[in-house]
């Protein structure tokens, strides 16, 4: 029996992609990943790259589709796909993108849009593909989408449309100032298997939601604290994670208090957004986003390439 696809689907990020086989009944017959993201290549690699990925899924005898969502649509990426401004309806993703160069007739690519803000200025590019994942699991949802991450979105979506959004960079700003900054010395480095405590990174979420305006004239005080009382960096790398996320829900205050949220993601980073939001008053619902991308490319594969 031959495994070749109906259609392929593509999350093409920055350090890994994922493929997806799918066959005539819309299911996934394989999956598949690779180390080669966007990072790693210049433009002309991408089809030579998607090609050997795709080995023994391609029926020689018709071209097949491919769509693809992520950074393989951003400017240092295979084609530059524009953005879509919002405030935007997500079916609106089939009917844009791109369709870059390609050599093969085995294939014929499409890649999907971004999403972009003209004020406050804003862009997204993959996340929308999952909110649209997201949209279609749940058609009548109305409120805040929260994708946490290194850059974190904050998303207004009603009834399928997203009518603006936010960029936090809380995950790089957390990265910066535990690696390459002073308090480096004093929280430590994030092991495997360590338990978090809860405690420490209660005290920050607190402190920040009571007074962010002061919260970044405080962390020097996380390396005080090691120098005078020896406290232990698990305890110190706990209350910054608290800190920064703290002062990321006082920030976005104005995208969820009063409504209905939802985390999209899975694993600890996820947990420590739900626990920090339950401990100053919201009731986040989580939904795992590991599949989410597939979902936004499935509902957007019929405006792209089907009559």
């Amino acid at each position: 029996m031959n495994t070749w696809a109906n259609w392929i689907a593509v999350d093409w990020g920055t350090s890994n992609l994922r493929l997806w086989a799918i066959d005539t009944q819309g299911q996934v017959r394989i999956e598949r990943d690779s180390d080669q993201g966007m990072g790693r290549l210049t433009p002309n690699q991408f089809e030579a790259v998607l090609l050997t990925l795709c080995e023994g899924l391609l029926d020689p005898a018709r071209t097949t589709p491919v769509l693809i969502c992520g950074m393989a649509g951003a400017r240092q990426g295979w084609a530059e796909a524009p953005y879509l401004s919002v405030p935007v309806a997500l079916s609106a993703l089939g009917a844009g993108g791109i369709t870059p160069l390609v050599t093969s007739p085995l294939i014929a690519v499409r890649i999907l849009p971004g999403l972009s803000q003209a004020t406050p200025a804003d862009v997204m590019r993959g996340e929308e593909t999952q909110i649209a994942g997201f949209a279609a699991l749940h058609p009548e949802f109305d409120g805040t989408l929260c994708l946490p991450g290194t850059h974190s979105k904050w998303v207004s979506l009603a009834q399928g449309s997203v009518s603006g959004f936010r960029t936090v960079m809380t995950g790089e700003m957390f990265a910066l100032l535990s690696e390459h900054s002073v308090l480096r010395h004093s929280v430590g480095r994030d092991l495997a298997g360590d338990d978090l405590d809860e405690i420490a990174f209660i005290e920050g979420v607190r402190q920040a939601w009571r007074a962010p305006d002061a919260t970044f004239a405080t962390l020097f005080a996380l390396r005080a604290e090691s120098l005078l009382y020896a406290t232990p960096p698990a305890t110190l790398r706990a209350r910054l994670s608290g800190l920064l996320i703290g002062m990321e829900l006082a920030a976005t205050r104005d995208f969820w208090e009063g409504q209905k949220v939802a985390l999209i993601g899975a694993g600890s980073l996820t947990a420590l957004y739900a626990r920090a939001l339950s401990e100053i008053g919201a009731v986040p619902q989580i939904e795992d986003g590991r599949d989410l991308a597939l979902r936004g490319l499935c509902a957007a594969y019929p405006h792209m390439f089907e009559p």
